[in-house]
């Protein structure tokens, strides 16, 4: 049962975590000679999907192209490139992390699917497989980035069935981190503010965001990135949603604020342009009806936060 009526694309995953037996290394070693047990594929962090087919046969959408778990922990080699992600009903299932320059698809995984990035796949596959890919994407980002310990420098070891990192020298645990990102929609008299940066695509335009900083709040975030970014004072704070962005491994809080006037201007370091738009005009953006302008795509919590302000009565 969703916690909240507004689930953001990579939110939602349905596995249950069964974190208190990851550390089981028996219980593991279990269900991953067990024939039922399923795992899902990342290559460089592609997932290995399938295609989704309709009454009439044709492509809908694609899915994970699930693998048996046995099949997976003969491609890992070990338990390094294992994640335990829990359990779907009585099923667990397990993530292999597969690097290198040829495509497993025209290998040992030949005709079991496809891989593709998961940013353009997640958009037609159901919300719960792209939950389960965030996951498995996130950790893996972490494990690559992570492999040697900080306190000592010594190469640490995977533990607790991949959600955590033991170095053996000075005996440090290490676990996943994930970043937290405040985005937000600055209204002000009927009015919602967008920025650009230099580096996107020409003509989109967005919601403001920036990295929480250490010893701050989620609001203190917002109103600071709204000052520096766009040189407005933020007077109330407002939660709409949130969702997980594994690139590598954030964590987007939503927020509608609202600034004391309209006078905003681009710091030219991180935005190049703020444009104002009326709801309308952000509908129309949304929908692609603005003539050279657009929006974040709809798996992306920006278009959400816009779409949800728009549509307010």
């Amino acid at each position: 049962m969703p916690l909240s009526i507004i689930t953001n694309t990579f939110a939602g995953n349905p596995l249950d975590r069964d974190s208190e037996r990851r550390g089981d290394e028996a219980f593991l070693a279990e269900k991953l000679a067990d024939p039922e047990s399923l795992a899902v594929a990342l290559w460089n962090g592609k997932p290995l999907v399938e295609d989704i087919l309709g009454e009439d046969g044709k492509p809908t959408g694609v899915q994970i192209a699930y693998l048996r778990a046995d099949m997976a922990q003969d491609l890992a080699g070990g338990s390094e490139k294992l994640l335990y992600m829990g359990l779907w009903k009585d099923i667990a299932v397990f993530a292999v992390d597969i690097e290198g320059a040829a495509d497993p698809a025209e290998g040992p995984l030949q005709g079991l699917g496809r891989f593709e990035e998961l940013r353009g796949a997640a958009a037609s596959m159901p919300p719960a497989d792209a939950g389960i890919l965030a996951t498995a994407k996130s950790m893996f980002e972490w494990r690559r980035r992570h492999r040697w310990c900080s306190a000592c420098g010594q190469k640490t070891e995977v533990s607790d069935g991949g959600w955590k990192r033991v170095c053996p020298s000075c005996e440090a645990e290490h676990f996943p981190r994930t970043d937290p990102v405040a985005i937000m929609l600055a209204i002000h008299d009927g009015k919602c503010l967008l920025g650009r940066q230099a580096m996107w695509p020409q003509g989109m335009f967005s919601a403001l965001a920036g990295f929480i900083e250490p010893g701050e709040t989620i609001e203190e975030a917002c109103a600071r990135e709204l000052q520096e970014e766009a040189g407005l004072k933020a007077t109330a704070v407002r939660y709409h949603s949130s969702q997980p962005w594994p690139w590598p491994s954030s964590l987007m809080m939503g927020l509608i604020a609202e600034v004391d006037s309209d006078e905003a201007a681009p710091d030219q370091t991180e935005l190049e342009e703020v444009r104002w738009f009326t709801r309308e005009e952000a509908l129309q953006l949304i929908r692609g009806e603005l003539d050279g302008l657009f929006a974040p795509p709809p798996l992306a919590i920006a278009h959400q936060l816009i779409k949800a302000w728009a549509e307010e009565a």
